[in-house]
């Protein structure tokens, strides 16, 4: 079916990149270390060439709290936004000024952690507490069998949680169990968002049962889109177009991808 309007450009917000250069020190347990750049000036040229106007740098666990160089990003791009990683004793302060400056959460890379930290005591408490003062959200990247534990403090504390990867499902639950369960809960709950993103790490059916089941049950106003780009330990199957098109399979309607770039704009520009 042909696309009119909105929908014959959507998707125009990409909520899900990561930049860095290979002068970044990597942190010391970098499960992945890039040999190439992938500059701010590689993204934003990806971006124009595929008709998209804003992006979302999410923070890469590969360089720690290593942030200098999105921010130096920020400060030339006024169409970016960004996540950073924090300790959580960072001060009011500082995360107002990190708002100050585009940045609009924290990133948690939490899917390899063996251990997670009482969120419902100190420092975290107060650290999350010092996000919603300041604006910023939570950016949860965990298993799908840690989101039953996980997601029910964040949501309690009262800062805004963005999901990655929809909720990075199990491959042998797709769309239901309960990290799925306790994802729509938090949904549900209010102040959460769910990140239909690199569904190329996912087996099709499993992505696509995920997107159809998040926009039945979440809606639009409740997603996001993100590409992953570069792709890392994809970038051989994987580039900028190839994830668009991934997209639009997943969201066949343009006037729906239109939605989600309404829900990403609000949420990271407005």
């Amino acid at each position: 079916m042909a696309e009119d309007g909105a929908g014959a450009t959507a998707p125009r917000v990409d909520a899900h990149a990561h930049i860095f250069t290979r002068d970044m020190p990597f942190a010391a347990g970098a499960h992945s270390r890039p040999d190439y750049d992938y500059s701010v000036e590689n993204y934003l040229a990806d971006l124009r060439a595929n008709g998209l106007s804003h992006g979302v740098i999410a923070a890469a666990s590969l360089y720690g709290d290593y942030n200098d160089y999105t921010l130096q990003a920020l400060r030339t791009a006024p169409n970016l936004r960004a996540t950073v990683i924090l300790t959580p004793e960072t001060s009011a302060a500082r995360l107002r000024d990190l708002a100050a400056a585009g940045v609009v959460g924290v990133r948690l890379v939490w899917r390899r952690l063996q251990q997670f930290p009482d969120l419902r005591s100190e420092p975290w408490a107060g650290f999350l507490q010092r996000l919603a003062n300041a604006g910023l959200h939570v950016e949860l990247l965990a298993g799908a069998a840690d989101l039953p534990a996980l997601l029910p403090p964040f949501i309690e504390s009262g800062v805004r949680v963005v999901v990655d990867h929809f909720g990075v499902p199990l491959r042998e639950e797709g769309a239901s169990g309960p990290g799925m369960a306790a994802l729509f809960r938090a949904v549900a709950a209010g102040n959460c968002w769910v990140k239909i993103s690199a569904g190329f790490r996912l087996p099709f059916s499993n992505a696509q049962a995920c997107t159809d089941r998040l926009l039945a049950e979440a809606g639009t106003e409740r997603l996001l889109w993100g590409s992953d780009a570069p792709f890392i330990n994809h970038e051989a199957e994987v580039d900028f177009p190839a994830a668009l098109a991934l997209y639009r399979r997943l969201v066949p309607d343009g006037h729906v991808r239109a939605a989600i770039d309404d829900t990403a704009m609000k949420l990271y520009f407005s």
